[in-house]
């Protein structure tokens, strides 16, 4: 595997981003692999190996460079109710229209990298970045063929571009992965959005993983962790990029 961190130029500054792709056989499509709101770290960069070793080129960015914090392990230690609040406003310190303005310079930039496909393209958002995933693909229509989120939140709001409304701008296939126990986005949620999909023809699959909790497909999560519903989200991914990558 060939893997390198380098920052890329962007509207706002510089995103630092995590590329891994295979060492030989390429130009290998392009996977955008947008982080969950506890920032980048190891278990992300492994998920992007993993990613990568099955023949992709996958870019892993930060999307919280706005406030020059790359890892949340580099940031002063705090008690859970603060660190949660810290959390919640580097969150907040980001939104659609940013993240598709880092989306355009990190295709930009993989476009000038031999060892990146020009070809059809993925992208994939846990947690606060379900919602880039979906509307990357409504950016891109032409480029863009399939994106995933996997328990994402805020997919269904009163905004023009809540991910609900949008995903019909895309021509990918979709895949939705939530948890059933989701406080972040409850059952109420799944339902209007899979309605709403299916009214608007949407080529997706909205998939209920029954009995399992909001981060089920992070290793380190500890007893919320559900090592057979993550297994069973890697090869619901893997599928989707072959049929629609290849």
């Amino acid at each position: 595997m060939i893997e390198h961190t380098l920052d890329i130029a962007t509207k706002d500054g510089a995103t630092t981003t995590f590329i891994v792709h295979p060492e030989r056989g390429g130009p290998f499509p392009i996977v955008l692999f947008f982080m969950d709101a506890p920032a980048i770290r190891e278990e992300l960069r492994d998920m992007a190996r993993r990613i990568a070793a099955v023949g992709y080129y996958v870019m892993l960015p930060n999307l919280y460079y706005r406030r020059g914090v790359l890892e949340m392990k580099d940031l002063p230690v705090l008690e859970e109710k603060a660190a949660r609040a810290r959390m919640l406003d580097l969150m907040g310190s980001i939104n659609i229209p940013k993240v598709m303005d880092d989306t355009d310079a990190l295709l930009a930039h993989a476009d000038r990298d031999p060892a990146a496909s020009p070809g059809p393209a993925a992208a994939i958002g846990y947690c606060m970045s379900g919602q880039y995933a979906i509307n990357a693909a409504a950016r891109h229509p032409e480029r863009i063929a399939c994106a995933a989120s996997i328990y994402g939140v805020l997919l269904v709001t009163d905004a023009e571009d809540s991910p609900h409304r949008v995903a019909k701008k895309a021509k990918a296939e979709f895949y939705i992965a939530c948890a059933e126990h989701d406080t972040w986005a409850p059952l109420t949620m799944v339902q209007a959005l899979t309605e709403s999909l299916k009214t608007d023809g949407v080529n997706a699959e909205v998939e209920l993983y029954s009995g399992v909790h909001h981060g089920f497909a992070f290793a380190q999560r500890g007893a919320i962790y559900n090592k057979p519903a993550a297994e069973r989200h890697w090869e619901r991914l893997f599928a989707l990029f072959a049929r629609n990558l290849s």
